[in-house]
């Protein structure tokens, strides 16, 4: 496939107004605040968009809820399963306990315990596969879904999942309509795909600026080439960006909506999580700190207003112990 070919963006935004409707009866918009150390240091107005405030504590409930609630439009759905590393695991364990479905979720080996807590608390049946990331996982749940009555919610390409975290662009641009850029933790894709379709339709002028690790840099590597690039591991302590086989619909997509992509190292992040624990009062992930650490390696390309995604909360107690340490 040639990942560089132009196509239709998709979701259409009349799609995503229609996730926006959908969404609304379930949780509010999250806030966008200032962020008033990183906006001194940095030298413009920078804004924090909190997803850490949505249930199960990261935006992953956007896309589950959406994409569940669509597929039980078409299928009946005894039960709903996904291989993750924690936060879409919650999230689609959440949206089933709403909708009134099982949930079984496969998750990798030692796994963040925070995630894995909160998953358990929802009361959805747990599966550990034997690998340290989520390719056997993968392998496990798509082996499970063959049953009758059970839907795979793979948020690495679900075609109507994206529509949900589309909805955080309405937002920002509603919120924050001199936005400049907006700088998206990149991991599976869906979030930044599904910001980019609505900004892009919306407001072209808004740059989309992606934010990989550094040891897990598959997505980086492919939009850079324009073609899929694997890697052999995706070690790093940023679980929800921890990708190494990108798809290469999603590549295509990268490719064409995403203005660019940065990477940011181990400590870095740690950096970063302390950074907005101890001068904006926000508790982040390393995922969710991504953004902030890729702004404090260099604000190039951001603009006066850059809105940075905080997209989860949900750090380990031993990550956010190392976080402080190095500061």
């Amino acid at each position: 496939m040639d990942v560089g070919a132009k196509v239709q963006i998709q979701p259409s935004i009349s799609t995503i107004r229609e996730a926006q409707k959908f969404l609304a009866k379930y949780f509010a918009p999250t806030r966008l605040i200032a962020a008033p150390f990183l906006s001194q240091r940095m030298g413009r107005d920078v804004f924090l968009k909190l997803e850490t405030e949505l249930p199960t504590g990261s935006f992953k409930v956007r896309g589950a809820f959406y994409a569940l609630a669509e597929r039980m439009k078409k299928s009946s759905v005894r039960e709903v399963v996904a291989s993750s590393t924690g936060n879409h695991g919650a999230a689609v364990a959440y949206a089933a306990k709403e909708f009134g479905i099982a949930a079984r979720i496969f998750l990798p080996a030692h796994c963040n315990p925070v995630k894995r807590g909160r998953i358990a608390g929802l009361g959805a049946e747990i599966v550990e596969s034997g690998g340290s990331d989520l390719a056997s996982a993968f392998a496990s749940a798509s082996e499970y879904a063959k049953r009758p009555g059970v839907y795979f919610l793979n948020d690495a390409t679900e075609l109507d999942l994206p529509a949900g975290p589309a909805t955080i662009g309405c937002e920002i641009l509603e919120q924050l309509p001199m936005a400049t850029a907006i700088l998206v933790p990149m991991g599976d894709t869906a979030l930044i795909r599904g910001i980019a379709a609505a900004t892009k339709q919306l407001a072209p002028r808004l740059r989309i600026i992606g934010v990989q690790a550094e040891r897990a840099p598959a997505y980086y590597l492919s939009w850079k080439e324009g073609r899929v690039i694997g890697t052999e591991t995706c070690d790093t302590i940023a679980d929800g960006l921890a990708t190494r086989t990108p798809e290469a619909a999603n590549v295509r997509d990268v490719k064409n909506l995403v203005d660019d992509v940065v990477l940011v190292g181990e400590e870095q992040m740690l950096r970063a999580i302390e950074t907005l624990l101890v001068e904006e009062h926000v508790v982040a992930e390393p995922a969710g700190a991504a953004s902030t650490a890729a702004l404090l390696k260099s604000s190039n390309g951001c603009g006066d207003s850059p809105v940075l995604i905080v997209s989860g909360a949900n750090v380990s107690r031993e990550v956010l112990k190392r976080a402080v340490q190095t500061a």
